[in-house]
């Protein structure tokens, strides 16, 4: 199980390559409420600790090869900057009816777009074809130690710059976000609260709680970049040990927090981004008059369609 000092040891890996995000006061969420902004990171979202962290643990040979990932498009694009930093080849499996924008900007960074399968669970399986014909190294976009480790430096920072924070509230696709932030939260300060954020439409991690393994889902919600179509093994267990149970947010709960975050908080953020607050907007998460609470706000990267369409309400 990833551990503390794993989140440590990433942090000193990827130090000096990426943005210290901002972590804000919400007044209007309460006066003890904070949003870190990981919309503000470099490619848009959280993504690059991972990516970074586990490029640094590459071998000669597997950066001769390159490497190969797979996402609805913000690991995409995080693995795709961060290859292209690092002067490597890189690969993502992607799918029909992603957004156009995330595909165009993992194109942009300069990696090469597979969209052969027609959704997320033929991806994965599309994947491990490719790994096998390519020889490239696979870069896990929530379930590896790596990748876990490095996104926990989220948490090491939100407790930096909010110290006595109660309750930490993160948004949840395939687990390796809030399976990071738990370790770094829960490591340094125990007591404290780690509460996930599903999508009704999109619940990997519930259901896997609930079967007591990992199951196969049919993500279908506005929030991509919470698609995963099943919670990573490892970060089940970490879930299962340092995680509060999973509350579950409907697509009018993830937009109306959306419109909230644009307007009150100036947060252009994508629906995944939202699911933390609004969860918090919905009432679902108990708290304290004195609970002192950081939500994360995980990513921007939406397309402009989507999100005139969510703001305008329609």
């Amino acid at each position: 199980m990833v551990e503390l000092r794993d989140v440590e040891a990433a942090r000193e890996a990827i130090a000096g390559r990426l943005h210290r995000t901002p972590t804000f006061r919400s007044a209007t969420l309460g006066e003890r409420v904070f949003l870190k902004a990981e919309l503000f990171q470099k490619t848009g979202s959280f993504k690059p600790r991972g990516v970074l962290n586990n490029l640094a643990a590459l071998t000669p040979e597997e950066r001769e090869r390159g490497v190969i990932g797979i996402s609805a498009g913000n690991h995409a694009q995080a693995l795709a900057w961060g290859a292209a930093s690092e002067g490597l080849d890189a690969l993502l499996v992607m799918w029909q009816g992603a957004s156009e924008a995330k595909i165009a900007a993992t194109r942009g960074y300069g990696a090469q777009v597979d969209l052969d399968s027609g959704g997320p669970t033929e991806a994965f399986a599309r994947l491990d074809e490719l790994v096998e014909q390519t020889g490239r190294t696979p870069v896990h976009p929530f379930d590896h130690p790596r990748t876990i480790a490095g996104q926990g430096t989220v948490g090491l920072e939100l407790l930096e710059d909010v110290p006595d924070a109660d309750v930490v509230v993160v948004p949840v696709g395939g687990g390796g976000l809030i399976a990071g932030i738990a370790t770094a939260v829960k490591g340094l300060k125990p007591g404290a609260r780690v509460i996930g954020v599903e999508p009704e439409l999109s619940a990997a991690m519930h259901e896997a709680l609930a079967a007591g393994k990992s199951v196969p889902v049919s993500p279908n919600s506005i929030a991509d970049g919470l698609s995963a179509p099943f919670a990573g093994t490892n970060t089940l267990e970490i879930v299962r040990e340092r995680v509060e149970p999973i509350v579950l947010v409907t697509e009018g709960e993830i937009e109306d927090a959306m419109r909230f975050l644009y307007t009150r908080a100036k947060l252009a953020c994508e629906p995944a981004g939202a699911a933390a607050t609004a969860a918090l907007l919905a009432g679902k998460i108990a708290l304290e008059a004195t609970d002192t609470v950081v939500a994360v706000v995980s990513g921007g990267n939406v397309a402009t369609q989507t999100a005139v369409a969510i703001l305008a309400g329609r």
